[in-house]
């Protein structure tokens, strides 16, 4: 960040995703109106968002193993302990972590909480993943696209309607990766909810003003067409494991997946 920018004002009269994810985390940075929307949303909701973050953890630490030390997290919300970069830092020092979010209060808090190991070193850009472009170029000061980089769009694309075009914008940021580079998704599904349920949640986001697109299996598997999935590839965000089994199968509303760049 450019030393001296402007900080944005928070708008505290609209809820904002990145605020209802940290309410539903147990977080404290949010305000009434957020905290209204995840009073609502039902249990599944909050259970999500802890599977998710979950997810996110196991998943880049594994791709940070696999070799990788540059990291693109888009949508990275407020942060929240361990954050990406302090996990791929646990396994490489030197890895570099570039942030992206739309919300003005994840730019506030990144200033205080996105402090990088000596040897490596972390970016915020604020931003929206509907400018796929901006985040690039922004990311390029940073980050050699000549070599792998780990694109993160975690519990994100669900908030992009069709009409926003989001397979464009997977396509557009994987398009700018080199071979050995890595796609981390999640993405949030009805797959495994009853008729009733489907219309209760899609109701409290609309109710809100928040877009809420969630997506098949198979819509979600599309974000990784060209791809290669890896073991185990598109499945319950609980189940996502690598190194060792899921410890349970619990209910969830969110997809999982990681893939590379051949």
């Amino acid at each position: 960040m450019t030393p001296g920018t402007p900080k944005p004002q928070v708008d505290t009269s609209k809820p904002h995703p990145a605020r209802i994810y940290d309410y539903l985390l147990g977080g404290k940075d949010n305000y009434d109106v957020d905290r209204q929307v995840g009073e609502r949303l039902a249990d599944d909701a909050k259970r999500g968002a802890v599977q998710n973050r979950a997810f996110m953890r196991r998943a880049v630490d594994w791709v940070a193993r696999s070799g990788v030390d540059q990291f693109l997290d888009i949508g990275t919300g407020i942060p929240t302990e361990p954050n990406l970069h302090q996990v791929v830092q646990r396994t490489e020092p030197k890895a570099r972590v570039v942030y992206a979010d739309n919300d003005p209060i994840v730019l506030r808090h990144a200033e205080a909480l996105l402090i990088s190991t000596p040897e490596g070193a972390t970016d915020y850009v604020q931003a929206d993943v509907r400018e796929p472009r901006l985040i690039l170029e922004h990311a390029r000061t940073l980050l050699d696209f000549t070599r792998p980089v780990a694109v993160s769009l975690v519990a994100l694309m669900h908030f992009i309607p069709d009409e926003g075009d989001p397979y464009g914008i997977v396509r557009t940021l994987v398009g700018a990766l080199s071979p050995g580079s890595y796609l981390v998704l999640s993405h949030g599904t009805e797959d495994f909810l009853d008729e009733e349920h489907r219309v209760e949640v899609a109701g409290k986001y609309r109710t809100s003003g928040i877009t809420l697109r969630t997506r098949t299996r198979s819509e979600i598997e599309r974000f990784f067409d060209g791809l290669g999935l890896v073991d185990p590839g598109l499945v319950p965000a609980p189940r996502w494991y690598k190194d060792t089994p899921a410890p349970t199968d619990e209910p969830t509303i969110i997809y999982g997946g990681v893939a590379l760049v051949p």
